[in-house]
C-alpha cells in the first residue's frame, strides 16, 4: 500500500530540512497566484496611502514622495528607484529571487495605475487611509516573502540581513522605514509625518510577528 507522500507530484514532495521537519515547496501555480495576490494587496495599500497624501517607508515611500512633487506616474517612479536594489537582489539572492522580485515590482507598477481607473479619486480620512493602507501593504509583502519574492528596496536588504545575521526582516525594515518617513518632513506636514511613521511601524510589526525564520516551512 502506498503512503500519501507517494501520491504527491515531484514539485509537491517534502524536501527534508536539516534539523527539522520536512517542508513542502509551493508549486508554480501557487507561486504565480501568491505573487498576484501579494502585489494586488500591496498596490491597493499604496493607493490608499497616496489618496490620503501619506507616506511610508522604503522605496515605496520614496516613490510616493517623488510623486507628490513631480508629474511622473507613481508606477514609473517606483520601478526607477528599485533598479539599484534589483541588482543587489541578483548579486546576493540569485536570479530566481531577483526575477520574482522584478515581476512583483512590475505588477505593482501596473496595478497602481489601474486602481484610479476603477476606484476614481478617493476622499479618504487620513487616519483610516494610513491604517488600512499599511495593513494591506504589510499583508501583501508577507505573501510575497512566503513565495520567495519582495517589492525590492529595503525588503531585499532586510531579507539578506535576516538570512546572514538572523535579524528579523520586519524589525530591520522598521528602522529603515521610519528613517525614510522622518526624512519626508521636507515635503509633508508634521502631523501627517507622525501618522505615517505610526503606519510604517504597523506595517513592519505585521512582518516581524508573522515572518520569522523557521516558523513558516513552505518554500
Amino acid at each position: 500500500m502506498s503512503t500519501p507522500a507517494a501520491t504527491l507530484s515531484a514539485a509537491e514532495k517534502p524536501a527534508p530540512a536539516q534539523g527539522g521537519p520536512a517542508t513542502f515547496r509551493h508549486t508554480a501555480a501557487e507561486d504565480i497566484l501568491g505573487i498576484l495576490t501579494g502585489t494586488f494587496a500591496a498596490s491597493l495599500g499604496l493607493y490608499l496611502l497616496k489618496s490620503s497624501e501619506a507616506v511610508t517607508g522604503g522605496t515605496a515611500g520614496l516613490a510616493l514622495l517623488f510623486s507628490y512633487s513631480v508629474t511622473v506616474p507613481f508606477g514609473v517612479i517606483f520601478v526607477a528607484v528599485n533598479l539599484p536594489f534589483f541588482i543587489l537582489a541578483v548579486w546576493k539572492k540569485g536570479w530566481d529571487f531577483a526575477m520574482r522580485t522584478g515581476a512583483a515590482i512590475a505588477l505593482v507598477s501596473v496595478m497602481s495605475s489601474l486602481h484610479p481607473l476603477f476606484l476614481g479619486a478617493l476622499d479618504i480620512q487620513p487616519a483610516y487611509g494610513v491604517v488600512a493602507g499599511n495593513l494591506l501593504a504589510g499583508v501583501g509583502l508577507l505573501i510575497l516573502f512566503r513565495h520567495r519574492s519582495s517589492l525590492g528596496g529595503f525588503n531585499i536588504l532586510a531579507l539578506i540581513l535576516q538570512d546572514r545575521l538572523g535579524w528579523r526582516a520586519g524589525y530591520v525594515q522598521m528602522v529603515l522605514d521610519v528613517a525614510i518617513v522622518l526624512a519626508s518632513l521636507a515635503l509633508v506636514p508634521v502631523p501627517m509625518v507622525l501618522l505615517s511613521a505610526a503606519g510604517a511601524t504597523l506595517l513592519n510589526l505585521i512582518l516581524a510577528l508573522n515572518h520569522r525564520p523557521g516558523r513558516y516551512l513552505g518554500q
